[in-house]
């Protein structure tokens, strides 16, 4: 299986990456991003592209996949709606677009949130725009698209978000995790069980497009 990942630096991104590369199953991997993750492995290749919103240039390099994980995402604190969907929005769907042309075979994976407004009419501005986002990514003919719902999310291995805000929250959460997990199981996700669910979706379909938390934690 060959695998593209969009936003392997970013939390979630850098463990997704880890799993594929662990698989035996994933024969290749490639990562597009404005930067390099630094890895050095010959089963990685890294795409450095700075147009996020336009592939026409690179184009040549994005044939050939077996699936997409999308794990590039921007918090949507302090940013006006217009920007945001700018960023969730413009650069997922072109992304999207392009692939669903060059590889009507493949199993696109979006990394969503919990809350998602699939109406795309409600009153909180981010999951307006998520929503709009995951409609316009499972309308298009892929073989499989799917959106994962995370809730909280709990980094292993050293992962850190590239959010101040996030890794105080992680921080304190820590000492919670066990009781939380308790009185709300499958709720929480671990960074792993993303990433090795995603690679499930992808080499034997999900049981609905959109996936919640307690339906990733029971792949």
């Amino acid at each position: 299986m060959n695998v593209l990942i969009f936003g392997a630096t970013g939390m979630v991104g850098q463990r997704v990456l880890r799993e594929c590369l662990l698989d035996p199953d994933v024969e290749r991997v490639t990562s597009i991003g404005r930067r390099a993750t630094g890895g050095a492995t010959p089963k990685l290749r890294e795409l450095v592209h700075a147009d996020l919103w336009n592939y026409s240039s690179i184009e040549k390099d994005l044939s050939g996949f077996d699936a997409c994980f999308f794990c590039l995402g921007v918090t949507s604190a302090g940013i006006k709606e217009a920007d945001y969907e700018r960023v969730t929005y413009g650069i997922a769907v072109a992304a999207a677009q392009t692939l669903a042309r060059l590889n009507p075979r493949m199993t696109f994976v979006f990394v969503s949130g919990a809350g998602t407004d699939s109406s795309e009419k409600g009153r909180i501005m981010w999951a307006r725009v998520k929503g709009k986002t995951e409609n316009a990514i499972l309308r298009l003919p892929f073989k499989g698209a799917y959106a994962f719902r995370p809730g909280v999310i709990q980094p292993l291995h050293g992962i850190r978000s590239r959010t101040t805000a996030y890794n105080v929250g992680y921080a304190l959460l820590r000492p919670l995790l066990p009781i939380l997990r308790w009185a709300f199981p499958g709720q929480i996700l671990t960074t792993g069980q993303i990433g090795r669910a995603m690679l499930r979706v992808a080499r034997s379909g999900g049981p609905k497009r959109i996936l919640e938390a307690k339906d990733i934690n029971a792949l």
